[in-house]
């Protein structure tokens, strides 16, 4: 079995990084399990609440700590990692010398309506990410530019895209198996 933590940096309810997110999930190789960290409960990190830890910062920590890897699911806001998403990462590593992403397997994709497929999102996130120390996935990548047009009525993935997640999931999973080996 492998179990990978999941964060979609969107609350919108149409998300297209959700629909991305179960895509992903359904597409997964046998015996992968998927749990959704709840990022939109956390309050704003802020360091003078670290000594009376949020309940729900704790639970988002829990979901990492208890999987194998790490999947990070990002729209793009304004050429940039969504604050949700960013606030989540902050509260999961900390207290300092608590990081829940240390030597974690990750890796990043997107979806975006527009041209540019959450590319220079998903380069900020890196950022972040190896600064976490976790053991970031560099290949394949998903920026996933008009997906409106890629998820069909029920929102799963159209044809034409499936191979495409499917090749990304499977080479995820290998990674984060290879890596807790």
């Amino acid at each position: 079995m492998t179990h990978i933590a999941v964060f979609v940096g969107s609350l919108r309810a149409d998300s297209l990084n959700k629909k991305l997110a179960k895509n992903l999930e359904q597409l997964a190789p046998e015996g992968t399990t998927f749990s959704y960290a709840h990022i939109g409960e956390l309050p704003l990190f802020n360091e003078e609440l670290e000594a009376d830890f949020p309940a729900s910062a704790q639970a988002v920590k829990d979901v990492v700590e208890s999987a194998d890897g790490v999947l990070f699911v990002t729209p793009e806001y304004n050429r940039g990692v969504p604050g949700l998403l960013k606030n989540a990462i902050d509260w999961a590593s900390r207290p300092w010398g608590t990081n829940s992403f240390d030597g974690k397997p990750a890796g990043i994709v997107g979806a975006s309506g527009g041209a540019l497929g959450t590319g220079p999102a998903q380069s900020q996130l890196r950022s972040v990410l190896v600064y976490l120390n976790t053991r970031l996935m560099g290949q394949p990548e998903i920026y996933l530019a008009g997906a409106k047009a890629v998820f069909d009525d029920n929102d799963v993935v159209v044809e034409g895209s499936k191979q495409f997640l499917q090749d990304y999931i499977t080479a995820f999973v290998a990674h984060v198996q290879s890596q807790t080996k």
